[in-house]
């Protein structure tokens, strides 16, 4: 499976691999293409999926450069103003989007300047770590539109959203790791109430949790708090 193949097949496959039924089947193919440049399977604390390039680490990075996080919802996310028939417009579909994608890039910076030591930088350098998030398939159960004042719907799940990420030298460009996780909103058993509020405070708990995976491995590296 050459390089190009891979690229254009990666987004199709990290689609199908948060969908429960399609999961089984593509499997293997999602991990032979996040292995596809040389990277190896290894088994990260809280991640679904983790690849890594042998003998690669991350001791000598103590910067982080977090590129702007990009989000996509699920093909299957086409939701409804609530109380109507009616589709949600575009722009509250972008609203929702720049939202979730600002939300994500605010977890990662408060986890990594205000709960560590790493400073964030603007440009490549020899001890900066490059860092590009995606958020793909993000499913809102009950999205709150302009259109519909304040809204208090009931569900079961907030939603969800599957994170894909690269780690990568900001000097070469060289591939460092690649992850993949899906996460989904607090799941009661039983109905409750979901709104704005409730949705934003899922989607930073999610987001805060994926940002401490990235500075516990920062720490590991560095043996920070280590004896």
């Amino acid at each position: 499976m050459n390089a190009i193949k891979c690229a254009r097949i990666f987004a199709s496959l990290v689609s199908a691999f948060v969908l429960t039924s399609a999961f089984a089947a593509t499997k293997e193919d999602l991990e032979k293409a996040m292995s596809y440049d040389g990277l190896q399977k290894i088994t990260v604390k809280d991640i679904d999926l983790a690849f890594a390039r042998p003998g690669a680490t991350l001791a000598g990075y103590n910067q982080v450069k977090l590129d702007p996080v990009d989000v996509a919802f699920s093909k299957d996310w086409n939701p409804k103003v609530p109380g109507s028939s009616f589709k949600i417009s575009n722009a509250d579909r972008e609203s929702i989007r720049t939202g979730v994608a600002k939300i994500v890039y605010e977890e990662f910076v408060k986890e990594l300047q205000n709960k560590s030591s790493y400073k964030l930088a603007d440009e490549a350098g020899p001890d900066v770590l490059r860092v590009k998030v995606k958020i793909v398939n993000l499913y809102v159960n009950a999205p709150n539109t302009s259109s519909a004042g304040v809204s208090h719907q009931f569900t079961v799940s907030t939603g969800e959203m599957t994170l894909f990420a690269e780690l990568y030298d900001s000097e070469t460009g060289e591939v460092l790791a690649r992850v993949v996780d899906r996460r989904e909103g607090r799941t009661t058993g039983r109905l409750t109430m979901s709104n704005t509020a409730t949705n934003t405070d899922e989607a930073r708990s999610i987001a805060a949790a994926w940002a401490r995976v990235l500075r516990n491995g920062l720490d590991k590296a560095h043996a920070i708090g280590k004896k």
